[in-house]
């Protein structure tokens, strides 16, 4: 075994890749409880209104610098309203429509416009094996999606228009997408990352806000414990905690190896949407998951040999 491979049989790697995939496989699931009988967009606010000030807390703890330029207030600015504002809120509303696996095996492809839109702005080149790779995921989840749109609601589609969901966790790829390029300018580069993340979701908090006021009107009170457990769980957990052991595993593996967490984080929303929403499987939907899962693997591995 090589000193690399050593490394990453280390607890200090496995535990950080184990928890975020872990964490966020799960958090599809519990979204669905943030819109059962309430805004999604009231939802979305009241998760980033409890994550942020726990986020600016975490990159004081961590020493890192809070004042940013005009420049980089203008980039935070940005990337949130990208981020944690178009990206949750065109999730919340998507998984209204389609179980919440399928929209997580959606975002499995979130590193094709990723390189699209890296190569159109910041001139990063792309081998023919990523390309080849995600094309077969694509594919993969064409067959899922297919799945969804020819199947009734006890089949696994939520809210009878799994057209809708489809489209709307499309534009939150894309805004994820924005969002992940644009931090990676030569200003976004200059900043401590979770700085940016904590202004940037102040920003889009914000937004929010002002969001949920124009289309959902006055801010409910939701009075089941589940629903505010729910909000603690995607604030603090699924927000706050995996964050700085995202960006840690990055920085001790690489952000090529880091990325295959999204294969367990797929996995665990499959299973848990299997489970609890009663994701019913076929030979389509079957074979749909194997080619998306292997066609992400062969890209990673194409994206991380260059």
């Amino acid at each position: 075994m090589s000193a690399t491979s050593a490394a990453l049989l280390t607890p200090r790697v496995i535990i950080p890749f184990l928890l975020t995939g872990t964490i966020w496989g799960s958090t599809w699931l519990v979204i669905t409880g943030q819109i059962d009988g309430v805004p999604a967009a009231w939802s979305v606010f009241y998760r980033f209104a409890l994550a942020t000030p726990a986020l600016f807390l975490v990159a004081f703890l961590m020493k890192r610098r809070l004042k940013l330029t005009r420049p980089e207030h203008m980039l935070a600015a940005l990337v949130g309203i990208f981020q944690f504002s178009g990206n949750f809120l065109f999730v919340y509303h998507a998984e209204l429509y389609v179980t919440s696996g399928i929209v997580a095996m959606m975002f499995g492809l979130l590193m094709v416009p990723n390189a699209l839109f890296a190569r159109i702005f910041l001139g990063e080149r792309m081998q023919g094996g990523f390309a080849a790779g995600s094309a077969v995921a694509i594919v993969g989840v064409s067959l899922l999606l297919a799945h969804e749109w020819l199947s009734n609601p006890e089949a696994g589609v939520v809210g009878g228009n799994p057209g809708l969901g489809i489209a709307l966790a499309m534009l939150g790829i894309v805004a994820a997408s924005v969002a992940n390029v644009i931090q990676a300018n030569p200003t976004g580069r200059g900043v401590p990352m979770v700085s940016l993340l904590a202004w940037a979701m102040l920003y889009g908090t914000v937004f929010d806000l002002g969001f949920a006021l124009l289309t959902a009107g006055p801010p409910p009170m939701p009075t089941s414990h589940a629903y505010w457990g729910g909000i603690v769980y995607l604030a603090l957990i699924g927000s706050v905690v995996t964050f700085p052991l995202h960006y840690n595993l990055v920085r001790e593996i690489g952000a090529g190896r880091t990325a295959y967490n999204s294969i367990l984080t797929i996995s665990v929303a499959m299973a848990l949407s299997t489970l609890f929403e009663g994701y019913q499987w076929t030979w389509l939907t079957a074979g749909g998951m194997v080619l998306a899962v292997v066609g992400m693997i062969l890209a990673l591995r194409a994206k991380q040999a260059r």
